[in-house]
This record gives C-alpha cells, structure tokens and sequence, in this order.
C-alpha cells in the first residue's frame, strides 16, 4: 500500500495519520532508518499522547503492508502489470518487471481511491498540515528499531508543498512521478513504450478495487461522484 491508502481512512487523526506515513517518508529520504512492531508497539501508551498515536500509526502501517501483500489480489495484480511492462518495455530493460508491478499497483491504487474519493485529498493534506515536524521526527527517533534521522523536519513541509499524490490521476503526472522514484532507487527510468502498461494498469486496479481493498480490510467512506478523467 502507498500513502493515500494507508491514511485514507484516519485523516481525523493527525499524528496517527503522520505514522501511516512515516515508513514511506524514511524510504524516500533516509532508508538507513527503520520502523518496525517491536520498536514501535512499547510507545502506543506514551506519556506525550501525540507519540502515542503516531506509533499507533506506525503499526497501522506495518499491518496493513502485511495482509496487503499477501493477499490475492495483490499477487494476481502485481503478476499482471509485470507481464504487461514485460511486454511493453521488452525483458532486456534493466529495471525489473516484478518491482515496476508492484509499485505501480501501489501508486494506481492510490490513484483510483482519490478518483472514487477526491474530496478526500485535500482532507488528507489539511490533517498534516496541522502536525509539528520536529515532534515528528523526534517521534521517529524514539520509535525507530535502527538508525536516527535529522532530515525528516525539513521533508514534510517539502511532502506538503509538492502534493504529488494527485498527479497519479493523470497519465503524465503518472510517468512523471514513477520515473522520479526510479531514479530515487538508482533504477532505470521507463522509455515512452511503458505508457501503454501504465494505461493497461489502470484499467486493472479499477477493475479488481475489492479484490485489492476488500471491504472487510477496508470499509471506504462515504462515496463522493467521481470526477470526469
């Protein structure tokens, strides 16, 4: 799961909302620093009760990655997008197949819940907009299994302005945005044939939403019309 929808359904909640993000924020910018159950769990009842939620945000996070990519739907999509970037990128391009179907099932989720739920975008970003960075990053530090971070204070303010979340509902945001995290990882960007799996992807995870996010894993709120595109 990505960002939107691990937040998705706890934008009430600021600092709980920051802990489902923060695994993924530390993967973009200090990947040396990791969150895990048993270092986040002993601070669910911390004296500061903004610790406490965002290390129950944490565990949110954690759990949620742990039946998502397990689950079926999972598998049968990723298995999907990989053969579709198979073909249309060739199997001698050096970024593999496998890693290019699972992050675009993550991000084209994420995109598929804001086309279903798009008042629920800025919600999400006004909930984090109301936390404190440093206390953030100080959270992480206590909560942290292995290594400290002093970058994340100065990462959020940039994770608000930047708003990427919503270029994944279009197809050049899209491309955009994936080749950015491909280069992040010293990957090989994607060449223009890609496109078309990309498309082919997104036609996929509107099609098989309930078997990604099954109801009794992920109650959605209240449906707002979708908009055109």
């Amino acid at each position: 799961m990505n960002y939107f929808a691990h937040g998705l359904l706890h934008i009430d909640r600021p600092y709980f909302l920051a802990g489902t993000c923060a695994p993924d924020w530390l993967s973009a910018i200090d990947r040396g620093v990791r969150l895990r159950t048993r270092s986040a769990a002993p601070h669910v009842e911390d004296d500061d009760p903004c610790v406490g939620e965002f290390a129950r945000g944490v565990l949110q996070h954690l759990s949620d990655d742990d039946w998502f990519h397990g689950s079926r739907g999972f598998a049968e999509v990723t298995g999907e997008l990989a053969a579709a970037f198979r073909t249309s990128i060739g199997a001698d391009h050096p970024t593999p197949c496998s890693f290019l179907g699972h992050i675009v099932t993550e991000m084209l989720l994420d995109a598929e819940l804001i086309r279903r739920f798009p008042e629920t975008l800025d919600a999400y970003y006004r909930a984090l907009e109301g936390i404190d960075p440093e206390r953030i990053e100080r959270a992480v530090n206590q909560c942290a299994a292995r290594g400290r971070t002093d970058r994340l204070q100065e990462f959020i303010p940039l994770f608000l302005r930047e708003r990427f979340l919503a270029d994944y509902v279009q197809p050049g945001g899209l491309w955009m945005r994936l080749n950015q995290v491909l280069l992040r990882v010293r990957l090989t960007p994607l060449p223009e044939s890609g496109r078309g799996a990309l498309t082919e992807g997104r036609r996929l995870v509107a099609a098989r939403f309930e078997d990604l996010l099954p109801r009794e894993r992920f109650a959605p709120p209240a449906e707002t019309p979708a908009r055109d595109g």
